[in-house]
């Protein structure tokens, strides 16, 4: 019972702070960098870094804790053959997706501020990361479907 709270708390809070970050470098830090508001590369790269950082320890704590909650919840049968757990899965296909376009998204943008450019940079990466936003919003709808039981409500 404390594993599974502490496995669903864990969850949620680097969910969201997963979401939340890569939402705001998208829909924030980025269109800024883009359209000039920065004078040097300094902040961006530090930003771009920490993103990184928040992405990767998220996907894993993600990859633990939802392991951990499927392992207990569910059986090789109602993952494929419940509603509930084919939403998991749905879940585990967005994870990729998101942790994917992140990756390649500071790969971009990184490669961009090394050469010291920043407009250009930001506006090539920005496509990737605003499909990252959008993914971990439907990472979040997903996961309130699950945790909700929104099977019950059809």
């Amino acid at each position: 019972m404390v594993d599974t709270f502490l496995a669903q708390t864990a969850h949620l809070v680097f969910a969201a702070l997963w979401a939340g970050s890569v939402f705001y470098v998208a829909f924030v830090v980025l269109p800024l960098a883009r359209d000039g508001a920065f004078n040097t590369t300094k902040p961006l790269e530090v930003i771009s870094s920490r993103l990184t950082t928040i992405s990767r320890v998220s996907a894993l704590v993600l990859l633990l804790s939802g392991g951990h909650l499927a392992g207990t919840g569910y059986t090789a049968e109602s993952l494929v053959g419940t509603i509930n757990g084919q939403l998991v899965l749905v879940m585990v296909a967005l994870w990729l997706v998101l942790a994917g376009l992140v990756e390649i998204g500071a790969k971009r943008f990184e490669t961009g501020l090394n050469g010291k450019k920043l407009r250009e940079p930001a506006a090539n990466a920005l496509p990737l990361y605003q499909a990252g936003a959008v993914v971990a919003v439907l990472l979040l709808v997903v996961g309130g479907a699950v945790t909700t039981n929104v099977t019950a409500l059809i």
